[in-house]
């Protein structure tokens, strides 16, 4: 539709085709004059280019050339804009809808309702039901006609709220908060209705909706039909959406006054009134509270009854004298039967209360945990009003040490100072060890600070002295998780430490006073570019991560689970998570929830503890703990055999419902969200520490966690020093810690050149050092000793003398030659050959080569020719840049680039085959590496000289190994040690850094995206299949293919993985309606009409698109009965014309704004 429409005072408004049109009308008619009138050429080329133009722009306008614009210099919107992008046709009216029988208000506090209601303003009740009113209405008789129903309405006589309770009744309604970042943003409730014009909001669903009081809005819906009704009542009422889908852990968690409350009251406080009481029941408890015998914190007896279920005569009462505090025994009475009192017999943190509800869902089921936590809210509510809970600023005690603490740091502050005066240490390393010292004073200060905060010294009943947890209002709401950090209380009454300059750098002078002294001008200064910088991020991030999620959606949106089990073996192996000696992740995490993919068995008796194809409950993980069993090879969706789709074997639990996944649900999707939603979160973060620099003090040694006995790896190789100190010699060295079962406890990466304090097989106790290092610099070791003879050592040329202006000390520092400026220094290398004593070369050991150690650009020389060495000297330094401040805005970033499969900015290189490393001849820039294979042949690989290389001469690497310094190419890994790997690597990379933010997502969801960015690959031999050799095609594809091929007994097509990022896989999927619906839409339907195209709408977006139930949930089993209906009839996998006729009918009769 193009209309024109006619303004007040005789003008027009148009649609911008109009005048698209006009211009090739008026173009092509004056053409057709000027050839009737035989033109010259020139006049005629001119209008024929014209012609040309105006041709393009009415296609898409601003393409070739500048764009045409109208009257009002705005460019006009021809055909091509009218359905690429936002506000296009494809995103702005096929996939966003707007929906009738919606309203929004402000939402409010309603700690009064049930989790499963909602309340709504009558007004708005009587706006959105008044269909139902209606004919409520003529069903009794009260009204004739329609008409007079409306003005009963209208005029809202008293019969109508009558009417309007009984529609309403055991109608669920939906409520949707934007942004609707996952499936926890639209809700079901059951609405009770109120006066005012705010929508009530159960406080627990806060969480889920990601909604606070301070003005949000939401959105509500009604669910007309009697199907939407019931599956908004079965599916979506928010009493059955208890656990996260990204984590299966509950979300309806209390939060801030309710933990707060509750916290408050399951503490115990020495010498209370009333300590020492006795009870016969909790009646008799409660009267002593209430004549104020009894303080809420004492320690009393008191016998509480728990229930056990029995099978044979239903729940057994068992009555047990515990002692415990007045509050804890309260709080027993709204204990669901089943659940054992230990449970809350302690104080109550936002941790604890998460496992309590977490316990209640597995152990009572959905109906009483709802329940429990609905009480547990109204009694957390109640407590924190009555606990009287405030803050002064007298709360904010800084510690006495304070002053000590931070005089001690300027005096090593002003000793390195001296020593870079005296030329000892160069001015980067004495900024990162300044930086470093106020590192670690700011954690001392705030660990001194925790401890005066939480302890308090008492007199017990016996009067002797005792330290507790302090009643101190800002520790409790800290350590009870209700509100605030140990991060943000360190600045209120701490110190708030070092700052970052606008260039991520680190100021060296740090922030020494906190909130409650004041900051003087200079301090506050400092820390403006911080807290401007949070708030800027959080503007763009939140854009990004919205950006991210619409990319992973659109990679993921087909796959839907869509059959019980594809019958695989395969799977991958899963074990703890170990990192810097630290049980990251332990192995029940990794394996909760999935299928087994082969028998566990027990390792003492060799018995079969969990067949194969079961399915992971708590129980189980608990059997594996306790056996402790390593590895468990589970069933994932990166192997399954299903086409086109997953199967729930593979899937295993579906996080959200806690049961196994069911046949139809959209797993894609609701990785995709999983993911997505923490990436706006993690955005927000810089803006509550107000830029403080958050950066841990560099590790420079590593510790013991527990007692065990110490194993090196077998790539661990050290050198035993003149001084007898062990000194690693290789890169990929770590120390195992294990217990007495010989199982891994500990994992510790030693970095080369560490000294090592332990020897292999020692039995250690927990916190012994088991090595050190200087994390500043990395040192080049002898590993034999003889006499220096350096080479190619010209000053000016492969070296420079740097003097240090202030100390007017000489050093040697490796440059490279090309900036030299002499011709012949090209190829030339820094290097120290070793002599024995005889005058003879030091051979390396087993071979008549001789040592060489080169020195790579940038290190410092230690050594001077002619010196004797011994084995272990430190033969140069390197000099390491400080660590910039890591926080998620490098993190978001990271993620994006993980699934976008890009290869990194500087990456590393991994060994293409096994065997020998050698170096090469040099070329002008590079260093030649050369890898001797099994079988004797040489592959050479050119590498910048200013890469660092991590392998020696002569070292044997396996293929797949890292051989030079830098992040590894996933495209590499994939090639080189196939699918698991890659698999294992990006999903470690994404938890890291979501893991940095505290965001807990199961692996799940990374190895579903994964799958999506393997689903294409590479013909190698196409055999006797219609492909061709190098072409990319849809993995599935390529297997029904080989199916039929094989079928005939001819030779089926040979294909290796390709990794797709997520944009590039979205875009070459197979359906061309949902690629152009997402990026590039022009292109994407050009190319499929000229190829002509066919769209087998198997995926959510196309159907969406085309206005057809979706191939999930119920809908799958729909189109599955349509199909089986139609088999009769030549459909293929899908649609018949017949069923995309009426929808493609149905223009949308939208116009188009009126310019």
């Amino acid at each position: 539709l193009r209309p024109l429409v006619p303004l007040d005072g005789g003008r027009f408004a148009t649609s911008d085709l109009n005048d698209l049109y006009r211009r090739v009308i008026n173009r092509n008619n004056r053409l057709k004059r000027l050839l009737e009138l035989k033109a010259p050429e020139i006049i005629v080329r001119n209008e024929k280019r014209m012609l040309q133009e105006a041709v393009d722009s009415l296609l898409d306008n601003g393409r070739r050339g500048k764009a045409m614009t109208g009257a009002n210099k705005r460019p006009l919107k021809s055909l091509a804009d009218m359905i690429k992008g936002k506000g296009g046709r494809f995103r702005q009216n096929l996939l966003g809808k707007r929906v009738d029988y919606s309203g929004r208000s402000v939402i409010v506090v309603g700690p009064q309702l049930k989790l499963h209601q909602c309340g709504l303003p009558k007004l708005m009740a009587l706006e959105l039901f008044k269909p139902f009113i209606f004919n409520r209405l003529e069903g009794m008789g009260l009204a004739t006609t329609i008409k007079q129903a409306k003005k009963m309405v209208e005029t809202q006589e008293s019969v109508v709220w009558d009417i309007l309770e009984e529609v309403i009744r055991e109608h669920p309604i939906m409520l949707n908060r934007a942004p609707t970042l996952h499936r926890l943003g639209i809700q079901a409730f059951e609405p009770t209705l109120i006066e005012g014009k705010a929508i009530q909001l159960h406080p627990l669903v806060c969480a889920a909706f990601n909604a606070d009081f301070d003005g949000d809005q939401m959105a509500v819906h009604v669910p007309l039909s009697l199907e939407a009704q019931m599956e908004a009542r079965t599916l979506m009422l928010a009493s059955n959406n208890v656990l996260s889908p990204a984590n299966g852990e509950p979300i309806i968690v209390p939060s801030q006054d309710i933990v707060l409350g509750l916290y408050y009251a399951t503490r115990e406080r020495i010498n209370a009134k009333g300590e020492g009481m006795m009870f016969p029941d909790l009646a008799e408890m409660t009267r002593a509270m209430q004549a104020g015998e009894l303080d809420l914190h004492a320690r009393v007896s008191v016998r509480i009854s728990e229930y056990e279920s029995d099978d044979d005569n239903g729940w057994q009462e068992k009555v047990t004298r515990y002692k415990t505090t007045a509050g804890r025994a309260l709080l027993s009475e709204i204990l669901p039967k089943g659940l054992p009192f230990s449970l809350i017999d302690k104080p109550l943190k936002k941790k604890e209360i998460s496992k309590l509800i977490n316990a209640a869902f597995r152990r009572c089921g959905l109906k009483e945990t709802v329940v429990f936590a609905d009480k547990l809210m109204q009694n957390g509510y109640r407590l924190a009003t009555r606990a009287g809970i405030s803050i002064c600023s007298d709360d904010m005690l800084v510690p006495a040490q304070k002053r000590e603490i931070i005089a001690a740091a300027d005096d090593e502050v002003k000793e390195i100072e001296n020593q870079y005066t005296n030329g000892l240490v160069t001015n980067g390393e004495r900024y990162n060890k300044v930086v470093d010292i106020w590192g670690r004073t700011g954690d001392q200060v705030a660990k001194v600070m925790m401890d005066q905060l939480g302890h308090e010294e008492v007199v017990n009943r016996h009067g002797v002295k005792e330290r507790q947890e302090s009643f101190n209002s800002i520790f409790m709401m800290a350590d009870s998780g209700a509100r605030g950090s140990a991060a943000q209380i360190r600045q209120l009454a701490g110190m708030r430490g070092l700052m970052a300059k606008p260039d991520g750098s680190i100021i060296e002078t740090p922030i020494t006073t906190n909130f409650r002294e004041g900051l003087n001008v200079l301090q506050y200064f400092i820390s403006t570019h911080g807290a401007r910088k949070g708030l800027a991020d959080t503007a763009l991030k939140t854009a990004n991560s919205g950006y991210l999620t619409r990319r992973l959606v659109d990679v993921t949106q087909d796959l839907v689970v869509i059959e019980d089990d594809c019958g695989t073996s395969n799977g991958v192996t899963r074990k703890a998570l170990i990192e810097g000696g630290e049980v990251i992740e332990a192995i029940r995490e990794r394996i909760l929830g999935r299928v087994t993919a082969a028998d566990v068995i027990d390792p003492d008796s060799q018995e079969t503890l969990i067949e194969q194809g079961t399915l992971i409950s708590e129980d189980h993980c608990d059997l594996i703990d306790r056996l402790g069993i390593d590895e468990v090879k589970v069933r994932t969706p990166l192997t399954c055999d299903t086409r086109y789709g997953l199967c729930a074997m593979c899937y295993g639990r579906d996080l959200g419902r806690g049961s196994p996944v069911n046949v139809g649900e959209a797993v894609g999707v609701m990785a995709a969200q999983s993911i997505g939603e923490p990436g706006t979160q993690l955005t927000m973060r810089t803006f509550h520490v107000g830029g403080a620099a958050s950066r841990a003090a560099v590790a420079s040694h590593v510790e013991t966690h527990s007692a065990g006995v110490v194993r090196f790896t077998s790539t661990m190789r050290y050198v035993t020093s003149a001084k007898g100190e062990k000194i690693v010699i290789t890169r990929s060295g770590e120390v195992l810690i294990t217990d007495d079962s010989g199982r891994e406890r500990e994992k510790h990466k030693v970095p080369y050149g560490a000294t090592l304090r332990v020897v292999d097989g020692e039995a250690v106790k927990a916190g012994i050092r088991l090595a050190t290092w200087d994390p500043h610099t990395r040192p080049i070791i002898a590993e034999y000793s003889g006499l220096v003879k350096f080479e190619n050592v010209d000053e000016g040329v492969t070296v420079a003398k740097q003097i240090d202006e202030v100390t007017g000390l000489s050093t040697l520092v490796v440059i490279d030659p090309k900036r030299g400026g002499k011709v012949p220094s090209k190829g030339l290398r820094p290097q120290v050959r070793l002599f024995e004593p005889g005058g003879e070369e030091v051979k390396m050991h087993g071979s008549d080569q001789a040592v060489t150690i080169t020195f790579q650009v940038g290190a410092i020389i230690n050594v001077a020719d002619g010196q004797t060495i011994s084995v272990g000297d430190v033969l140069a330094r390197l000099p390491q840049e400080s660590a910039k401040t890591r926080d998620i805005t490098g993190g978001l970033p990271r993620v994006a680039e993980l699934f976008e499969a890009r290869t990194p900015k500087d990456a590393g290189m991994l060994a293409e085959f096994t065997g020998t490393m050698s170096f090469g001849k040099d070329t002008k820039g590079k260093q030649r590496l050369v890898i001797t294979d099994l079988d004797g042949e040489t592959h050479e690989y050119l590498i910048l000289k200013d890469k660092h290389v991590l392998v020696h001469d002569g070292q044997v690497v396996n293929k797949g190994e890292s051989i030079v310094d830098g992040a590894p190419d996933p495209h590499d890994i994939l090639r080189l040690l196939g699918v698991e790997a890659l698999a294992v690597y990006i999903t470690d990379e994404v938890q890291d850094v979501y893991r940095l933010q505290g965001v807990k997502i199961n692996d799940k969801h990374i190895e579903v995206i994964v799958r999506q960015m393997l689903r294409r690959v590479n013909v190698v031999d196409a055999g006797d299949s219609k492909f061709i050799k190098g072409e990319q095609v849809e993995r599935a594809h390529l297997l029904d293919e080989n199916d039929l091929i094989v079928a005939e007994g001819k030779l089926p097509a040979i294909y290796e993985h390709v990794l797709l990022g997520i944009t590039k896989a979205s875009l070459s999927t197979d359906s061309f309606i949902s690629a152009a619906s997402f990026q590039e839409t022009t292109r994407v339907l050009t190319e499929a009409a000229i190829m002509g195209k066919r769209d087998e709408l198997r995926g959510l977006k196309e159907n969406v698109i085309v206005g057809r139930l979706i191939p999930a949930g119920t809908g799958l089993a729909y189109h599955n009965t349509r199909k089986k209906n139609l088999a009769g009839e030549d459909v293929a996998a899908g649609v018949g014309l017949l069923d995309a006729d009426p929808a493609a009918s149905e223009e949308s009769a939208e116009d188009e704004p009126i310019a």
